[in-house]
């Protein structure tokens, strides 16, 4: 995915942004942003058939926008995407998969101009003791790889990456323990369980703060920030560089709202570190 492509997709995004979707909504939505290119230039049953939903369920998805019907909004993403060059002759699959991360970090790097959504998920969840941080699936790396760092400078967090029965158990004890907020990192599939789960948290009165892949993503709507970065998916298996990176901003923003706890934890950890000859270097 080339650098007009990403922009071109960045343009349809912002079409839905704000826009109370249901989430059969959601899905045809993200469709067209993951192939902006192309999707302007489908009819309503193409659309249809790539979402997975009914062709009626496009027409009305049109309207909830404001048009008048499918062809009107076409017009609107023709419009959008009109400036959307095609992919470079020469690449191999493996070099297009990189390029597209690459791509993909530019956007996020743009994205990032503004940080007040970082900002207030930053705020909201430096408060919890203790902090859930959910990644479920294919996002159990990242929950993880956050929770490693996060553990470092903040206390009580707690990496929930095992589903099933127990997943909500889990939930509900880190919240009788004061948890006021919790981390979700939901990346495609969307497992079920996840979704469940911001939900529940939701609905106890937890805030809930989201890494997931678009603003359009299925969870979004149960969120008090999203924070979208998005995934690679031109390899057999996603590449998720974009949220690894958010993650790391997103800490990064925590540190930076409590700099005098942070540092001495830090501080604390170096010493202890040299002490039992943790490190080789």
């Amino acid at each position: 995915m080339n650098d007009g492509v990403v922009k071109a997709a960045g343009r349809v995004l912002d079409l839905f942004q704000g826009a109370r979707l249901t989430p059969t909504q959601r899905r045809i939505a993200h469709s067209l942003v993951e192939h902006a290119a192309k999707a302007a230039y489908l009819s309503a049953a193409e659309v249809a058939d790539l979402a997975g939903v009914s062709q009626p369920s496009v027409t009305r998805f049109a309207m909830a926008l404001g048009y008048s019907g499918y062809p009107a909004l076409r017009r609107e993403l023709r419009a959008m995407t009109a400036d959307a060059p095609a992919e470079p002759a020469g690449q191999n699959p493996m070099q297009s998969a990189v390029h597209a991360e690459t791509d993909h970090l530019r956007r996020l790097g743009e994205q990032l101009h503004d940080l007040d959504d970082v900002r207030r998920a930053a705020a909201l969840l430096i408060g919890s003791r203790p902090l859930p941080v959910l990644g479920l699936r294919a996002a159990a790396p990242l929950a993880a790889y956050f929770g490693y760092f996060a553990a470092k400078v903040f206390p009580e967090v707690r990496v929930l990456d095992g589903g099933g029965t127990s997943l909500l158990d889990r939930l509900d004890q880190a919240h009788a323990d004061g948890a006021g907020a919790m981390l979700a990192i939901v990346l495609p599939r969307y497992p079920r369980e996840s979704v469940e789960a911001v939900r529940e948290a939701k609905a106890a009165g937890r805030s809930v703060v989201v890494i997931t892949d678009s603003a359009v993503s299925p969870v979004a709507e149960h969120a008090d920030v999203v924070l979208p970065a998005a995934v690679g998916t031109q390899l057999v298996f996603d590449l998720h560089t974009g949220p690894m990176a958010m993650a790391m901003v997103l800490l990064q923003a925590m540190c930076d709202a409590a700099p005098e706890p942070v540092q001495r934890r830090l501080e604390e950890f170096e010493a202890t570190a040299a002490r039992r000859h943790i490190f080789m270097a």
